[in-house]
């Protein structure tokens, strides 16, 4: 893996941490089918990140970690 990959990862791990409190929704007292707005966001957000983190098991599990010629690449020990 590409150091452009592991910075790339970075960055998304910090925007999904930094926006999973949805500050600009404080003193909103908006709601949306009889549940205020933030909680949508919580449960849209929950969401995107149960999506994000299936790319990133799927892609780059390991990333930073292992090495090129790790056993988990080439099929080796468990």
């Amino acid at each position: 893996m590409s150091r452009f990959e592991l910075v790339g990862w970075g960055l998304i791990g910090f925007v999904l941490c930094a926006l999973a409190i949805p500050w600009f929704l404080w003193g909103n007292a908006t709601t949306v089918g009889g549940l205020p707005l933030w909680l949508w966001w919580h449960i849209g957000w929950m969401g995107v990140t149960s999506l994000v983190f299936w790319v990133f098991a799927t892609r780059a599990w390991g990333l930073g970690i292992e090495t090129q010629g790790s056993s988990a690449k080439t099929g080796g020990e468990p």
